[in-house]
């Protein structure tokens, strides 16, 4: 996956990011939409909704740059991890 320099990171804009408002999992590109998925369970100090909200963000980003999701939704992210924490 392309790192990002800090410059190109601010540069995107906030629709650019699975969860804008933290400017968290940047979305720019197939390498980062999986790793979006692959540390999606790791973000911290977001509520539901706004969990529910960047899935479809990750989904339309996945779409657009042909990556092929496994899971239904964001909670199967966390099904058989113990109760992982939220």
């Amino acid at each position: 996956m392309p790192k990002l320099s800090t410059q190109e990171r601010n540069a995107l804009p906030a629709r650019q990011f699975a969860f804008p408002a933290q400017r968290k999992e940047p979305l720019e590109n197939a390498s980062h939409v999986r790793n979006a998925i692959a540390r999606f369970d790791q973000v911290q100090g977001v509520s539901d909704d706004e969990r529910d909200a960047a899935w479809r963000r990750i989904e339309a980003a996945a779409a657009l740059y042909g990556v092929k999701l496994h899971e239904a939704g964001w909670r199967e992210l966390f099904a058989g991890r113990g109760g992982a924490q939220r």
